[in-house]
């Protein structure tokens, strides 16, 4: 990691080079922060400056220079200027030695850390640029400036911009090219946010995770812990923007490091008001507005690490119990107010009861900050809150992948009833694998009809997991027709019923139910936080066997998706992964998709329950791209790893398992698989899913014995590609395919128009028909918004070509004559037209005139 391949800035890095080069600009200075990437930025934008055509000259200033005359500049001027010469002739001395070096180019000055630049350096730079030289700098920010080199820009001589921290992107670019490889999503997402958007940070970050064995590897991505190891080197980073700092100042960093975000208002309070403004001229904290409110956050996140590790323990403790103070005086008006008072009162050591820290641990868990729910949680346990509290402790652990000591919790608590058993029954089907947890439902015995609906709507939860349909249809019913069943029970009832309405093609029922309990979602969260959960499985299968890519986008703009993968939860990362890989195969979009199954894959690691659902999403994909080798092979982990609740999701596998048999060319095994599978969810009542399990037959080429049953269920399932799926299995024209193509092409479904506009190519060709060269150019225009795909429907129009054939029809398709091509490749010209001939008949072709886009469909 000593030098790494300079990522993202293009938009600066063009500009920077147009100022170099443009006849009507003179320069461009940039100012940053410390290790922001400004010297790497100046270096690639000179580094491409060609010595024949630009005198490049560079000097970087520095502390130890900057009280020497033309200290800074010395890298550049000649040796021994001539003696007893006055200021004004060194200037002009140095200003016509450089000319006269640069033999008539454009001199180009690149200075990095102009701030340093001693006042004869200063004042020769600026002569420079009055005589026609370009100016290329960086300076740091908030670093006095040597006046000359203001006075350029104030004078409007040269540009002046501030350079931005890295865009998330950037940063993720960044991390994947220090540690050699790509990083999981979360993991990406909070060490860049931890990094700032700052370079040399984050590369200090991401030394000292590898130093301290923090960063491990699974299915090919790196994953973070999320235990910072704060090292020497980072530390001193740190301390060296921070600067030395009076006992104020430093008071009011400690606040806000302990406190962020703080409300201006509350921090004038707690601090002397000079402080808190010389804290923030000296760009240590900054001030932003929230509607109506001004909040202070540090200036970078790193400060705050090193602020709170170098904090005494009695002193931190005693500013997290005024910060808690300062809020519960104030009202706790913020939306995280209890949470963050929790928090401080916890870590101060301040008294709290037990309820508020479970209420705490309650939120925390809402938020998808698992971690910090079965903190709190184990303290409101602590405190007497009971056994709501080690339930909540138990789930954390449950999520966080510590199944045993999940059930280590449980046996030590009493008192839960019903709750108890069902506590137990989630850790054992979930976190240990054991489907015979859920007959510890079937045979509790409950002692009021709440407890007994609680137990009947979790066991239909389990039973659906299990591959139950309609075991659970008819638990979730009894939940609702109980008098009494409480909220929360009742939702999951819902949820389940939901989900049976999604994979039964009846989008509308499911969206109700959804929508009833997201209105009773400030009943149902704060008794059982849990449920967020069965939300969201619910809403993956209604949008995703509705292939509703709308509803797929808008979820995952959503605060889950973001909160999921930030706060490195597993379940919830994978959950978004898939959803991702979901919608970008729909598009087309292979490789992200490849990328976002490989990012579920190494999510859902430690989730043993669903691990096995990743490598098949990894298997349906790398099929989709002509990959055999790894949907076969993602296919055999993804059936070891499957856990107990394998059987909600057995139409997705058994689907990846038809496409990897096809990508291997083995089309009667696939089909074979796929008609299985619609028998299967016909008798489960999953008319949706056998909707999409006939429709792969359909794309895979053999329509006969599916197209009447599709038309069937054209008429009772809901969704907008539905009616679509019924005219693609009955089309026999290649107009009828070329409509339904184009139809498929404007919703947004890539891969299902590709394979249509290759029917209707096929057809066309047959029987020598012009409408081919339509068809072609729509499969062209369609498979140039795709990544690659190579389904069996697709590899039928692309035959393969030889280097020669190739060579041969591209020049024949630009217009070149046989005689021209037969000089240009050596060739007679009765050998060209034999290739020709050749090349016409593997594509289906009448003539010259249509080889353009029949080449386009072949992979590239």
């Amino acid at each position: 990691m000593e030098h790494w391949d300079f990522v993202g800035r293009a938009g600066d890095l063009s500009r920077l080079r147009a100022a170099a080069t443009s006849p009507d600009e003179r320069g461009l200075i940039l100012s940053g922060a410390a290790g922001i990437g400004k010297s790497r930025l100046l270096h690639e934008a000179v580094s491409s400056l060609k010595a024949t055509n630009w005198a490049v000259r560079r000097a970087s200033a520095n502390i130890a220079t900057s009280g020497l005359p033309f200290g800074g500049l010395a890298q550049i001027l000649p040796a021994d200027p001539p003696a007893g010469l006055s200021p004004a002739g060194l200037l002009r001395w140095a200003v016509d030695g450089l000319t006269e070096d640069a033999d008539g180019r454009p001199i180009v000055l690149a200075v990095d850390d102009a701030h340093l630049l001693d006042p004869p350096s200063a004042a020769l730079a600026h002569l420079l640029v009055r005589e026609g030289a370009t100016l290329l700098a960086t300076l740091r920010t908030s670093e006095p400036v040597p006046p000359p080199i203001t006075a350029l820009w104030t004078e409007g001589l040269v540009a002046h911009a501030t350079l931005a921290p890295l865009t998330p992107q950037e940063s993720r670019e960044l991390l994947t090219t220090l540690v050699g490889g790509p990083v999981e999503a979360g993991s990406a997402q909070r060490l860049g946010r931890l990094g700032g958007g700052n370079p040399l940070l984050l590369r200090e970050l991401v030394a000292a995770a590898i130093a301290g064995g923090e960063l491990t590897e699974a299915y090919g991505f790196q994953r973070w812990t999320g235990r910072l190891a704060l090292a020497p080197s980072l530390a001193e980073l740190v301390d060296a923007r921070i600067g030395g700092l009076s006992a104020g100042v430093r008071g009011v960093l400690e606040l806000v490091a302990f406190g962020e975000p703080i409300g201006l208002e509350l921090l004038m309070r707690a601090a002397d008001p000079d402080d808190v403004e010389t804290a923030e001229e000296r760009e240590l904290i900054r001030v932003v507005s929230d509607d109506r409110r001004r909040e202070v956050q540090l200036a970078h996140p790193l400060y705050g690490e090193v602020v709170r590790r170098r904090c005494p323990v009695t002193r931190a403790r005693r500013l997290l119990a005024q910060l808690a103070g300062l809020v519960e005086d104030a009202g706790s008006k913020r939306r995280n107010d209890l949470l963050r008072v929790a928090v401080w009162r916890l870590d101060s050591g301040t008294a709290q009861s037990g309820e508020a820290l479970l209420k705490a641990a309650t939120e925390a868990f809402a938020g998808f900050d698992i971690a910090l729910a079965g903190r709190l949680a184990s303290a409101a346990r602590d405190a007497g809150a009971g056994f709501a509290a080690a339930e909540l402790l138990a789930t954390a652990l449950l999520f966080t992948g510590e199944p045993e000591q999940a059930v280590g919790v449980l046996d030590e608590s009493a008192g839960g009833g019903a709750r108890q058993v069902t506590a137990r029954a989630a850790v054992e089907f979930f976190g240990l694998g054991r489907a015979s947890a859920a007959n510890l439902l079937t045979t509790a015995l409950a002692e009021t009809t709440q407890d007994a609906a609680h137990l009947r709507a979790f066991e239909a939860f389990l039973r659906l997991q299990l591959g139950e349909p309609a075991r659970a249809r008819e638990l979730a019913g009894q939940v609702l027709e109980q008098p009494g069943a409480g909220v929360p029970s009742q939702a999951l009832a819902r949820f389940v019923l939901a989900f049976l309405a999604a994979a039964g093609g009846d989008p509308d029922t499911a969206r109700e139910l959804i929508d009833e309990v997201e209105r009773e979602r400030a009943t149902w969260q704060r008794d059982t936080p849990t449920l967020q959960f069965a939300l969201q499985m619910a809403l993956g299968t209604l949008v995703g066997v509705g292939l509703d890519l709308p509803a797929i986008d808008r979820i995952l703009a959503a605060e889950f998706a973001d909160l999921a993968q930030a706060g490195g939860f597993g379940f919830g990362s994978g959950w978004v992964s898939l959803l991702q890989a979901h919608a970008a195969w729909l598009r087309g979009r292979t490789g992200e998709a490849l990328r976002a199954v490989d990012q579920a894959c190494a999510a859902l690691a430690p989730v043993r329950s669903y691990d096995g659902s990743a490598h098949f999403g990894r298997a349906m994909v790398a099929a989709l791209r002509g990959d055999p080798a790894l949907a076969l092979a993602s296919v055999a982990i993804g059936e070891k790893a499957a856990g107990a609740a394998v059987g909600l999701y057995y139409p997705w596998h058994q689907q990846a398992r038809a496409w990897a048999h096809a990508s291997a060319g083995d089309l009667d095994e696939a089909i074979k698989i796929l008609l299985a599978l619609a028998e299967r969810t016909r008798a489960d009542g999953y008319f949706g899913q056998e909707l999409l399990a006939l429709y792969d037959v359909v794309r895979l080429g053999r329509p006969e014995p599916v197209r009447a049953r599709i038309g069937e269920l054209a008429g009772a399932v809901g969704g907008r590609a539905t009616p679509l799926f019924a005219r693609h299995a009955s089309a026999v024209t290649g107009e009828d395919f070329l409509a339904v193509a184009r139809e498929f092409a404007g919703l947004g479904y890539e891969v299902f128009a590709a394979e249509a506009a290759a029917g209707a190519v096929r057809r066309f060709r047959t029987v020598r028909d012009p409408g081919a060269l339509a068809a072609g150019t729509l499969l062209g225009d369609v498979l140039s918004r795709c990544d690659l795909v190579r389904t069996p429907a697709l590899t039928a129009v692309q035959p393969a070509l030889t280097v020669r054939e190739r060579q041969v029809a591209e020049l024949a398709a630009g217009g070149v004559r046989s005689r021209e091509i037969a000089d240009r490749l050596f060739l007679s010209p009765r050998t060209v037209e034999n290739h020709l001939q050749r090349v016409y008949t593997k594509l289906g072709v009448g003539g010259r005139n249509e080889l353009a886009p029949a080449l386009r469909l072949l992979p590239q």
